[in-house]
């Protein structure tokens, strides 16, 4: 039976940035690289997957070309039109780092936050919720907001900030 994956996608050049999406957990780690760059409208680039540890350390990484290591080697990196999500993600809450700029390793971090079947009549992989722009794919300082999701929510709360007419007793 069909299984559908449902992540969350985070910066931390931007804690604004927020992408849900889903995909299909037969499509390959090539399928999820070419899901992300047209997502963010990101032009094509050598990006490098790495499974990620429960304190975001990075494990096995695939990239999106055959370096011809072969997968004999210990630790060489595995092409990821080999690889299937279902592959690498067993359990709610594995993470992935997808490194999009390998030479600032500039990244964006994915966590596996559902999994079930399908909605009969919806396309996979599809976009489900964003927040905040994607930031710059190629200057890092030109990300236009800062702060955090939480602050922005929490924004309207601060006028009561400072407002003495109230009795402190009650």
């Amino acid at each position: 039976m069909p299984m559908i994956y449902r992540f969350r996608m985070l910066s931390d050049e931007n804690d604004n940035f927020v992408r849900d999406f889903e995909m299909d957990a037969e499509a390959s780690l090539l399928d999820l690289h070419e899901f992300i760059i047209a997502m963010l409208r990101y032009d094509p680039c050598m990006a490098s997957l790495y499974t990620a540890d429960d304190r975001w350390e990075r494990l096995r990484e695939f990239t999106c070309m055959d370096m011809g290591l072969g997968e004999d080697v210990e630790g060489a990196p595995i092409p990821m039109a080999s690889v299937r999500l279902c592959d690498v993600l067993r359990r709610l809450r594995d993470r992935l780092i997808y490194v999009f700029d390998p030479f600032s390793q500039r990244a964006y971090y994915l966590e596996l936050v559902e999994a079930g079947k399908p909605e009969e009549g919806m396309e996979y992989p599809r976009l489900q919720f964003e927040h905040s722009p994607a930031p710059d794919q190629y200057d890092p300082e030109a990300s236009e907001q800062g702060g955090s999701i939480f602050e922005e929510m929490m924004g309207e709360y601060g006028d009561f900030e400072g407002d003495d007419s109230y009795d402190d007793e009650y």
